[in-house]
């Protein structure tokens, strides 16, 4: 009897861990990149309002915003490695391919340039966090390729909260970007996931 409590604790233990990646500490002083399109821009937003601004102001860490709009993941992969370079941050927050999932790239290619931007962060001991982007749609749901890469790769995944977001019209500039209130929901999601990934207290 005995072994058999033992053996269901265990499997309790191991059920309410949730297979959350778990992050390293970020110091007071670490650098965050956020990078990727309009979304990471902010456009919709004054620039106090973007989601790195936003998030920044939650967790009292430097979160330099990387975004680009109009941009598609290719060139996203072109740039990366130099704003790795120069900022040399802990963790990267990567929020990229909503351009190609709008213009219709081939998925393979999204893949290939998101893994490839995750491979740039991992071999300079940069942890990287994924946020979801949903494929344009009357129903908004995270493209599977984002939940693909990201069990791929073993990375920390958000994969619903641009989705979420978007899906409600008080938050959202327009059909494809939310506004201030919007962007302020996407980073109190990533501060309150940040904490259970165990990067911030």
């Amino acid at each position: 009897m005995k072994r058999l409590a033992w053996l269901l604790t265990g499997i309790l233990l191991l059920s309410g861990c949730g297979g959350d990646q778990l992050l390293s500490p970020l110091a007071p002083d670490a650098v965050i990149l956020a990078f990727g399109d309009s979304l990471t821009a902010g456009n919709g937003a004054p620039a106090d309002g973007s989601y790195p601004a936003q998030l920044s102001r939650l967790i009292n860490r430097t979160v330099v915003n990387a975004g680009v709009s109009s941009e598609e993941s290719g060139q996203g992969r072109a740039r990366l490695e130099r704003l790795l370079d120069q900022h040399r941050p802990r963790l990267l927050i990567l929020c990229h391919g909503g351009n190609d999932l709008l213009r219709k790239r081939p998925v393979s290619e999204l893949e290939g340039n998101l893994r490839a931007m995750i491979s740039m962060a991992q071999s300079r001991g940069i942890e990287v966090l994924l946020l979801g982007v949903p494929a344009p749609g009357i129903f908004l749901n995270s493209e599977d390729v984002y939940e693909t890469v990201a069990d791929a790769t073993g990375i920390a995944f958000i994969p619903e909260v641009i989705a979420d977001v978007l899906s409600q019209p008080s938050k959202k500039s327009d059909t494809v970007h939310p506004n201030a209130a919007g962007y302020a929901e996407i980073a109190g999601t990533i501060a309150s996931e940040l904490k259970d990934f165990g990067a911030i207290n």
